[in-house]
């Protein structure tokens, strides 16, 4: 991916509102949820539907996390398990991990992750 992605905000706004804390639909809230929810592979018609309102904005705001961590740990999953396999002198076993991976992920750069992992086996 050729711009930087900083989820850091995206990430801090989600505990805030975890913890009880109710979002605020500023403008910078919803540039916020815009670009981190292009950034996870979500379409753009939808988040931009998402942001008309406190409670979808809401949701969108959660699966953009849940998207971000659940795809964090899927990939770090399999590229340690990849790297075991392929030390083991699996290698078909390290690749079908990786693909397993591109099959179900939906965030660009975690795809794009693996896909350069994917290379790299071979």
């Amino acid at each position: 991916m050729a711009e930087s992605i900083d989820w850091d905000p995206v990430r801090e706004l989600a505990r805030r509102v975890e913890a009880g804390e109710a979002l605020s639909l500023t403008a910078e809230v919803r540039a916020l949820l815009l670009r981190s929810a292009r950034e996870v592979g979500i379409p753009e018609e939808d988040a931009h539907a998402a942001v008309a309102g406190v409670a979808t904005a809401t949701a969108l705001l959660h699966e953009t996390r849940r998207r971000i961590r659940d795809g964090s740990q899927r990939l770090m999953r399999a590229l340690t398990g990849a790297r075991r396999l392929r030390d083991a002198g699996d290698a078909a076993g390290a690749r079908a991990l990786l693909e397993d991976v591109l099959a179900v992920e939906q965030v660009p750069l975690y795809r794009e992750q693996a896909e350069l992992a994917l290379e790299d086996m071979e």
